[in-house]
């Protein structure tokens, strides 16, 4: 009995010791499977954050917009040049260019007038400053006007405290009038164009000036027409 037994116990032990032998190594494999599929995709992530870090951002290929210095030429030989704050200067220059077929150009401030900087009965506003101050030149936006070409030049203006805007004066003062015809008109409440006229001849320094003439806000362009027909 016992020789039977003894081979037989041997036998079971010998099957056990296969076994765990082969857990073992379908262990190691799995591990060493791991090992190296978490190697990969370390290896590809760092692959992929390398390229990422190469790759440059796309050039600007937009065109950045040309800077406009001047005028374009239309043919016309007569230009409407106006400053105006309220609009009623705007009004009127508008149509005297319909009615001589001329250009337009609109003087704009650098700094825009508001109607606390428009107030006549404040000492302290900034029209009554700059009006007070005969060397005052305030600055304007885009200058870009060019009198090339023309032989004809309306400048239109309100009247502030008996004279042109001093913003006028830095219009002339950097404009060259050389054989041009210059016609100034005004709009005001009341006050007629005086010597603003002249003084802006003054101030500009050449150009064949004529007197101009203070120009209701609501006159119509057949009366403009009659005006125009007047000019000396």
């Amino acid at each position: 009995m016992k020789r039977i037994i003894i081979p037989f116990l041997m036998m079971l032990c010998m099957m056990g010791l296969s076994a765990c032998g082969n857990s073992e190594n379908e262990s190691d494999t799995a591990s060493s499977v791991t090992i190296t599929q978490t190697e990969a995709q370390q290896t590809e992530t760092a692959e992929q954050e390398e390229n990422s870090n190469d790759m440059s951002a796309p050039a600007d290929t937009t065109a950045a917009p040309e800077k406009v210095d001047h005028v374009e030429t239309t043919g016309r030989d007569t230009i409407v040049v106006f400053f105006s704050a309220t609009g009623t200067t705007k009004g009127v220059a508008e149509r005297i260019a319909n009615v001589t077929n001329a250009d337009l150009y609109e003087i704009i401030p650098a700094e825009p007038y508001c109607d606390a900087d428009l107030d006549w009965n404040d000492k302290n506003s900034r029209t009554t400053i700059e009006m007070n101050d005969p060397d005052a030149r305030p600055a304007i936006a885009d200058d870009i006007v060019s009198f090339d070409g023309y032989s004809t030049v309306y400048i239109g203006y309100p009247i502030w405290w008996g004279d042109a805007p001093r913003i006028m004066s830095t219009f002339v003062e950097t404009h060259d009038f050389s054989g041009l015809t210059v016609i100034p008109f005004c709009t005001s409440g009341g006050s007629g164009i005086g010597r603003s006229g002249s003084n802006l001849a003054s101030q500009a320094g050449n150009g064949n000036w004529l007197d101009g003439d203070r120009l209701d806000g609501g006159i119509s362009e057949d009366e403009l027409s009659t005006w125009i027909s007047g000019l000396n």
